[in-house]
């Protein structure tokens, strides 16, 4: 993230929260996600001038109204291209992207691979809750076959996606994973994802105790395993391996994989800087029109 944006401040977690009421049923795991997402900003020290939350649609694309930020609630599945505009044309800001499995991984599935390979310096958290909330309780792309759910009331035909494999696959250069009750995890973890430089991605498991009945947070307990010891995070093939999960079926918690490259800002920058230098064609006041 940008270091502009980092660090500037010595604010409590409170002070991140807007004086919006947060409105997600009792017992949703939103609302930990939230409190870590609070606590993260916290813990880096972010100025709420230089940070800008970005959503589609959805019960967590309502966190932008939540945080005291910079915000733009998107149009479904498309807080991806808002959110790469805003930094590319904001490179000192930290741009932050809340949203869900279907918002990120249905309508705006095609958007994810190219922020991952792009590697554009900004932070994706994804809530995971295996189900559409929003509109009460469709079957989305990583719902288990099981979920009896308002469009699949006989159970799903498909086999939940994994974003990690998907995340990796496609070039994320930091990818972690929690589940909203262990919030300390999930703080370390977004808290991390803001530092990094490049594109970060955490996924998150929350509960939803309106409309999915079998994802509960005690099943997320006993799904998760921390990932162990001595786990080289540079290593791809040991992060994929990671994230299939083990034989027993458990999902992997922690920090699968962080590796450092060149961002798109940086690229962009490095061609303007190249096309600025020919004396019939100064790319850099074409660029400055578009700058604050």
């Amino acid at each position: 993230m940008s270091t502009a944006a980092l660090h500037k401040k010595e604010l409590s977690p409170k002070e991140y929260k807007s004086d919006v009421n947060v409105v997600w049923c009792p017992g949703c795991g939103h609302h930990g996600i939230l409190n870590a997402i609070l606590r993260a900003l916290a813990d880096c020290g972010v100025d709420t001038t230089n940070l800008i939350n970005v959503s589609g649609i959805g019960c967590s694309s309502r966190t932008p109204y939540f945080l005291n930020s910079y915000k733009m609630h998107t149009l479904h599945g498309r807080a991806g291209p808002v959110a790469t505009g805003a930094q590319l044309a904001r490179p000192d800001q930290m741009v932050v992207i809340t949203g869900g499995d279907g918002d990120g991984f249905a309508i705006g599935g095609g958007h994810m691979p190219h922020m991952a390979r792009r590697n554009i310096n900004l932070t994706y958290i994804l809530f995971d809750n295996g189900i559409y909330g929003l509109t009460k309780g469709q079957y989305s792309p990583t719902s288990r076959r099981e979920l009896k759910a308002y469009t699949t009331p006989y159970g799903g035909p498909d086999d939940p996606m994994n974003p990690l494999l998907y995340m990796l696959t496609y070039g994320a250069t930091y990818v972690g994973q929690a589940f909203a009750g262990k919030p300390k995890v999930c703080a370390d973890l977004i808290k991390g994802a803001m530092e990094h430089k490049g594109f970060s991605y955490v996924n998150i498991y929350s509960q939803c105790t309106s409309y999915n009945h079998i994802d509960t947070i005690q099943y997320y307990r006993d799904l998760m395993r921390e990932i162990p010891e001595g786990h080289d995070v540079t290593n791809l093939a040991a992060a994929m391996e990671l994230a299939r999960g083990d034989t027993e079926g458990h999902r992997p918690m922690g920090l699968l994989y962080q590796v450092q490259r060149d961002t798109m800002d940086e690229r962009l920058d490095a061609i303007v800087k190249l096309v600025g230098g020919h004396a019939d064609y100064d790319l850099n006041k074409v660029v400055d029109l578009f700058r604050p």
